[in-house]
């Protein structure tokens, strides 16, 4: 067979990336496995029989979500034994990012069965490219929580593995009526000077990358309502290292201050996203002086 020639997947478990917006993303490779398949698991038969039927593809359709995952899971385990070709599809995008399916590969692979993959659109990847912001490493979180108390308390430790030495370009999906709110939450707790983009309807007609501050974006999308499939991108931490004057400084003023050498040590460290362990030994020095 020529080089390049789409064919079946073989026997296995194969993730298989569907467009997020248009169509014609769907890629010849992509195509033929599931014309091959003798099943296609799917979040939601309704949207995944759509895109079969736009291609004229006539295949066995098994639903597979959250909540029918681990039930579903020893079925597809065993047709997969028994040397069936199953594709898994989720409603757009690449499979398992932020889509059903983790749970059923993890057994598979347990299991010695095969997993295959076909690659694709990527909603995650494709708003990194088009930030501007620098493309890696990067952090892909998927959702904040909802609420607005878990949600703070996640960017918090994001914000401290920050501080920590993490340094990386950090991806989030959203909802558009979530979006003005995590905006907000974001530059309260990253710092609203911080690099960001928002990616809407990418792949689609009304498609849309609005660059600028944390602060920026959160007042325009307070004041205009998104729509859409939307990706937040969000810039690293700008680096917040003083001189070893100023951290001699900061140590003398907190140990002045009363606080003990592990708790000015932990402040400091904190305040200039310095490593713990060298503010403490510096601190130590400092208070045996």
């Amino acid at each position: 067979m020529p080089e390049g020639t789409p064919a079946a997947a073989p026997p296995g478990l194969t993730l298989v990336a569907t467009p997020i917006g248009n169509l014609g993303d769907l890629s010849p490779r992509a195509l033929a496995t599931l014309r091959g398949a003798d099943a296609v698991l799917c979040e939601d038969t309704r949207v995944t029989g759509a895109l079969l039927a736009r291609h004229g593809v006539s295949v066995t359709m098994m639903p597979l979500h959250e909540h029918n995952e681990d039930e579903q899971t020893p079925k597809v385990l065993a047709r997969l034994s028994a040397g069936a070709r199953i594709a898994l599809v989720s409603d757009a995008g690449t499979p398992l990012v932020s889509d059903p399916g983790y749970r059923l590969v993890r057994a598979a692979i347990a299991a010695g069965l095969p997993v295959h993959a076909v690659p694709g659109a990527n909603a995650a990847v494709m708003a990194l490219t088009l930030s501007g912001l620098p493309p890696h490493p990067f952090l892909f979180h998927g959702f904040l929580p909802p609420r607005a108390g878990p949600r703070a308390a996640e960017i918090a430790r994001l914000r401290a593995a920050e501080r920590a030495g993490l340094s990386a370009t950090t991806i989030f999906y959203e909802a558009p009526h979530r979006l003005a709110e995590t905006l907000a939450a974001l530059a309260e707790g990253l710092g609203g000077e911080r690099p960001a983009a928002v990616a809407r309807e990418m792949t689609k007609r009304f498609e849309e990358v609005r660059r600028g501050r944390l602060a920026e974006l959160a007042a325009h999308y307070a004041a205009h309502e998104a729509r859409g499939e939307i990706a937040v991108v969000v810039g690293p931490a700008p680096e917040e290292r003083g001189t070893a004057e100023e951290l001699e400084q900061r140590l003398r003023d907190a140990l002045a201050a009363g606080m003990s050498v592990r708790d000015a040590a932990a402040s400091v460290a904190e305040a200039t996203g310095l490593p713990r362990k060298q503010v403490y030994a510096r601190a130590l020095e400092l208070g045996r002086g």
